[in-house]
């Protein structure tokens, strides 16, 4: 059996690729048995000698390729033309960071290999937060908030995307107002040091999610 691995969450692929590596490799000789890959600078001579190489004191070896989406086109062919006829000691695992059903080298893909799909990640920026707060979804919102601190959004900049899309909202003066008032004292908070940024931030998405009613 081979495989695609596809999704930007990298831990489900991770954690079902150890299980696929424990099932097919001897421990002992994992080492010896198993090649990763990079697509980019992968050339089809070295990809065609990795998958002719004998197992070490096994029965089965793996090649890994990771960002399989950034392969050569020659390399795709005889990628496509390989596993219609697949060596029945190797394991092929191709991992990409996206699943696009509408290009063709995925879409032939899928129809040779067994598909393991994790989640792509939601787009990191406080205009996606804005949503997810005014759709009332508090898990999302903390979730996405997380993700924007993670990935080294200042605090300043969230507020400040929050408070850009406020702004331009058609609602009520009153409901804008109530949105605008809990903004300044998340950052009044943030900067006195009454309260830890990220704690303040979080408390500031429960607050706002409580407010105001959801779009259709």
């Amino acid at each position: 059996m081979n495989y695609l691995f596809a999704g930007e969450e990298t831990q489900p692929k991770d954690i079902k690729l150890k299980a696929l590596k424990s099932e097919i490799l001897t421990q002992t000789l994992a080492e010896f048995n198993c090649d990763t890959l990079s697509a980019p600078e992968l050339t089809l001579k070295l990809l065609q000698e990795k998958l002719k190489f004998v197992p070490v004191g096994s029965l089965s070896r793996m090649v890994i390729i990771r960002q399989a989406g950034l392969l050569k086109e020659n390399i795709r062919e005889f990628v496509i033309a390989y596993l219609a006829k697949p060596y029945p000691s190797v394991t092929l695992v191709l991992d990409m960071d996206r699943y696009n059903p509408k290009d063709a080298f995925t879409q032939k893909l899928s129809r040779l290999v067994k598909v393991f799909r994790s989640r792509d990640r939601m787009p990191s920026d406080s205009f996606v937060l804005h949503r997810q707060i005014e759709l009332r979804r508090p898990d999302s919102a903390l979730k996405l908030l997380r993700q924007l601190l993670e990935n080294g959004q200042k605090p300043e900049m969230i507020l400040g995307g929050l408070r850009y899309c406020w702004s331009r909202e058609v609602t009520s003066q009153a409901l804008k107002r109530r949105k605008l008032k809990t903004l300044l004292n998340c950052d009044i908070e943030i900067k006195t040091g009454k309260l830890r940024p990220d704690f303040a931030l979080e408390k500031l998405v429960l607050k706002l999610c409580s407010l105001g009613k959801p779009f259709s």
